[in-house]
């Protein structure tokens, strides 16, 4: 039923690959515990007390909250797909609740930092180098995620009307607005692309002219950040973390900047309020005579 499952994630629930292999790993983890545990080879023998325990082992075990969480969710929605085909009488999860966890709030870039970035930073005149370049204007000026960037196809890119085209989460297509002198980037980019011969659909190759991948992508924009910034995380996410506070900043609303990152809930991009409101914050202390 397992296997069931993981195919329903994949092709009616749209998980990328991904998910669906870390799902695959939780509940092989779930079932070896009970099994272990309780002697327990069914679906059907599980109950609220077999799931507790699992729960106090992952907690003693010192796993983060984040993915004790993320495993609950998986167990959750396993039963309540057993459960919405008549396999289980009676649900055994419906009472066990994800645990508490600190709300950190993203790490951004500051305006001085990102000006810095974009306008100062010298990058090789090479393909690489054009290629680093467009990397990170991708990244802060769309506010894509990482498997979003690494998947663009070069007919992604719609010059006349300005627009984006990237496959999100769960397969799910959006039109991400940019601006010209971000187009006329990759115009020149793909330019020197095809006067190298190169026939690859995807937009950003590696060195190895093959498809770039996440570790890839993740060296490259640490080695302009720590160029710029002090800040310990220096990875592609805060590119779009500061994309969003930045939008945000300047007066952008809420609902706009949600459908440009491909959230679903608006409770995701709430967040960024938040960046902007500590900074609102720390200027008043700065400022006000009383504070």
């Amino acid at each position: 039923m397992v296997d069931k499952f993981l195919k329903f994630l994949v092709y009616e629930k749209r998980f990328s690959l991904n998910t669906s292999q870390a799902y695959e790993k939780d509940l092989d983890q779930f079932f070896s515990f009970i099994q272990v545990q309780f002697q327990i080879e069914s679906e059907q023998a599980v109950a609220h007390i077999h799931l507790r325990a699992w729960v106090v082992s992952l907690i003693e075990a010192q796993l983060n909250p984040i993915s004790v969480n993320r495993k609950i969710a998986c167990i959750k929605s396993y039963f309540k797909f057993l459960s919405a085909r008549g396999l289980i009488v009676k649900n055994p999860v419906s009472r066990i609740r994800p645990l508490k966890t600190e709300k950190k709030l993203p790490f951004f870039l500051r305006q001085s930092e990102t000006i810095h970035l974009l306008d100062h930073i010298e990058y090789e005149n090479s393909f690489s180098g054009r290629r680093d370049q467009l990397v990170i204007e991708l990244l802060y000026a769309s506010g894509i995620r990482l498997s979003e960037l690494i998947n663009l196809k070069q007919g992604d890119i719609n010059a006349y009307d300005g627009t984006l085209k990237v496959l999100g989460k769960r397969n799910k297509e959006r039109l991400v607005p940019i601006n010209e002198f971000l187009i006329k980037m990759i115009q020149s980019y793909l330019k020197e692309y095809r006067s190298e011969g190169k026939s690859k659909a995807y937009l950003l190759l590696t060195d190895k002219r093959e498809q770039m991948y996440p570790m890839f992508v993740y060296r490259l924009v640490q080695k302009y950040l720590s160029q710029i910034t002090t800040l310990k995380k220096r990875s592609p996410h805060v590119l779009r973390h500061t994309f969003a506070t930045h939008m945000l900043d300047k007066g952008a609303e809420l609902n706009a900047v949600k459908e440009i990152l491909g959230h679903t809930s608006l409770a995701a991009t709430q967040v960024y309020i938040h960046n902007s409101m500590e900074k609102l914050k720390k200027t008043f202390d700065q400022a006000h005579p009383k504070a």
